[in-house]
C-alpha cells in the first residue's frame, strides 16, 4: 500500500518555536508510521536571526521567501495532505488556500496564535480593508482547524470553521522523564523563557520583583538570552538552546508567564507553564487566555493579575519549600494526564486519515 505523501507549511524553520513544536515535533512520528513527509517553511533562519536582533529583515530576502512558498504551493497539488501553519502566503489575500480547497488536494490550517487580530486590529487601514477577513475565510476553507487555545477554537467556531480540534502544544515527554537531582543552591530561583519577541512580558512585572528583592533573597533566572533585563536584584541570564532548553528549565524553583490581557495574549498556549509543570515545580501566572485553564489556582499554582498578586504569590512560594513541592507534583501530573506529545500524536494521526473523505469548500 503506498503512503500518504504529507506537507507542512510551517511558518518558520525549526529555530522557530511555533512551527518546531506544532509541526515539527510531529515529523519524526508520522514517518515511524509510515508516511511520507516534508517540510518547507516560509521564513528562513536568516529572517528569524534578524528579527531576533530585533532589526528589520532585509526586503530581498523576504522576497525570496515568498518564491520558494510559491514554488511548494505549485507542488502542494501532487500530495495526499497539505498541513498549513496559520496562512500559506503571509499578507496576502487568501488565494491560494481557496485554490487548494477547490481543485487541489483539500488543505488543515493550524493556530497557536490569535493571528485574526493581526490584520483584523491592524494599524494600518489598507491592511485592515483587505485581509480584516482572511482568517476567518481560511479556516471556513479548511478540511479542519487544530487550535491550540480555547480561544482561538472559539474564534473558530464563531466564523464556521468546519471542523474544529482542540489541539495544545505539549511536551515530548520522554525529554522530561528523566529527572536528575537539583544543583545544591543557597537561593530560591525563579525563572522565565521565552523568545526575545517576549521578553517584554518579563519586564512588565519587574517592580513586583524589585519589591520582592528587598524583602527576600531569590536569583532570576532568565533563558532567552545573554543580555540582562532592568533589574537590579541577583539575576543570571542564558542563551536558549534546544539540546540544553530542558536542563536550564530544571535549574527553576518556581515558574513565571506574565501576560497583559490584549486581544493577542489571549491565544497564546501557556506553553511555558505546561513546561515548568513538567519539571516538577510550581507556577504564577497572569489570569489571561489559556493560562486560566492550566493553573489551577491553589493547586498548581497562583493565577496573579495585580502587582500585589504577584508579590504575595510569589512570597509565599519563596518562603515555603513544601508548598513548592506539593504545587509542583499537582503540575505534574496535569501535564502527563493533559499535554504530551503521545496524546496528541495519537490526534493527528486520526485526522490525517481522513484527508480524502472530506468535503471540498
Amino acid at each position: 500500500m503506498k503512503s500518504k505523501k504529507i506537507l507542512f507549511l510551517t511558518r518558520y524553520p525549526r529555530m522557530g518555536a511555533s512551527s518546531r513544536l506544532r509541526s515539527f515535533q510531529y515529523q519524526p512520528f508520522l514517518e515511524e508510521e509510515g508516511y511520507s513527509v516534508e517540510v518547507a517553511p516560509f521564513f528562513n533562519e536568516a529572517y528569524l536571526k534578524t528579527l531576533y536582533a530585533h532589526q528589520r529583515p532585509g526586503i530581498h530576502n523576504v522576497l525570496v521567501c515568498y518564491v520558494r512558498r510559491l514554488g511548494f504551493w505549485l507542488r502542494a497539488f501532487s500530495f495526499d495532505a497539505v498541513l498549513v501553519e496559520k496562512e500559506i502566503f503571509p499578507y496576502l489575500p487568501a488565494w491560494a488556500e481557496w485554490v487548494l480547497s477547490v481543485i487541489g488536494p483539500g488543505y488543515a490550517v493550524d493556530y497557536d496564535d490569535a493571528l485574526f487580530h493581526r490584520y483584523a486590529d491592524s494599524p494600518s487601514g489598507i491592511i485592515r480593508f483587505f485581509l480584516k477577513n482572511k482568517i476567518a475565510k481560511v479556516m471556513r476553507r479548511s478540511q479542519w482547524v487544530t487550535a491550540g487555545s480555547p480561544y482561538i477554537r472559539d474564534y473558530a467556531l464563531t466564523v464556521g470553521a468546519k471542523k474544529v480540534i482542540d489541539f495544545p502544544t505539549v511536551i515530548n515527554q520522554e525529554r522530561y522523564a528523566t529527572q536528575l537531582p537539583k544543583k545544591e543552591q543557597q537561593l530560591p530561583i525563579i525563572g522565565w523563557i521565552g523568545s526575545p519577541s517576549t521578553l517584554k512580558y518579563l519586564q512588565e512585572i519587574v517592580p513586583a520583583l524589585e519589591e520582592l528583592s528587598s524583602q527576600l533573597d531569590f536569583e532570576l533566572f532568565v533563558i532567552n538570552g545573554p543580555k540582562p533585563i532592568r533589574f537590579s536584584g541577583k539575576q543570571r541570564n542564558v542563551t536558549w538552546s534546544e539540546g540544553e532548553e530542558v536542563a536550564l528549565i530544571r535549574e527553576m524553583d518556581i515558574g513565571i508567564m506574565p501576560l497583559p490581557d490584549d486581544l493577542w495574549e489571549r491565544g497564546k498556549c501557556a506553553y511555558k507553564l505546561i513546561q515548568y509543570m513538567a519539571c516538577g515545580f510550581p507556577v504564577v501566572a497572569s489570569p489571561v487566555g489559556m493560562n486560566r485553564d492550566v493553573v489551577i489556582h491553589g493547586h498548581n499554582g497562583y493565577l496573579a493579575a495585580t502587582h500585589a498578586a504577584w508579590v504575595e504569590a510569589l512570597t509565599r512560594l519563596l518562603t515555603d519549600p513544601t508548598l513548592r513541592n506539593q504545587m509542583g507534583k499537582a503540575g505534574k501530573k496535569l501535564v502527563t494526564e493533559k499535554y504530551t506529545l503521545a496524546q496528541n500524536q495519537i490526534v493527528l494521526k486520526g485526522l490525517i486519515e481522513t484527508v480524502g473523505n472530506g468535503e471540498k469548500a
